[in-house]
């Protein structure tokens, strides 16, 4: 899906979509991309996602992509954040929308896209080459983790009175 020009741009935005798959750990799925001229965010860390198919809605585009990338299957996706990021070559802008899941802890996750993808802890993430974006995303992602929690907890206790 492409849109009209981005302010200060010369090429309509492109329309990308990703996940963010948590562990109750707080470990996200990460995706190493393959490192190729002209790939963006080559040889990066990144969340699992893609571009957008004309007419597709992002969180169908987002489930889509994760699931051509990594054969998980998000059963409910939650949006995060919507932003704007530029292209590593500054000639394009890529409007990016980050949804979240909860990992179910039984579906395996493969890497038919990029290098590889793993559960990286967070604290485990500080050297990995990745954009700047990826650790307000995961603070988001992490929010939105704790707040889910912590409205099924008390929907647990208030059967109880």
């Amino acid at each position: 899906m492409i849109r009209p020009l981005w302010p200060g741009s010369l090429r309509p935005a492109r329309i990308v979509a990703g996940v963010v798959l948590l562990r109750s750990d707080e470990a996200a799925l990460l995706q190493l991309r393959d490192n190729k001229p002209g790939l963006n965010a080559a040889g990066q860390w990144v969340f699992p996602g893609g571009h957008c198919d004309a007419g597709e809605t992002l969180e169908a585009g987002a489930r889509r992509e994760f699931q051509e990338e990594t054969g998980y299957c998000c059963a409910e996706l939650s949006w995060l954040t919507t932003f704007c990021h530029p292209s590593d070559d500054f000639q394009s802008m890529y409007e990016l929308s980050l949804f979240w899941c909860a990992y179910d802890g039984r579906q395996p996750v493969r890497c038919f896209e990029g290098q590889a993808v793993e559960f990286i802890p967070r604290e485990k993430a500080a050297g990995l080459p990745m954009p700047d974006y990826v650790w307000r995303v995961w603070d988001i992602a992490l929010a939105a983790l704790h707040a889910r929690a912590t409205t099924v907890s008390k929907k647990k206790s208030l059967r109880w009175i």
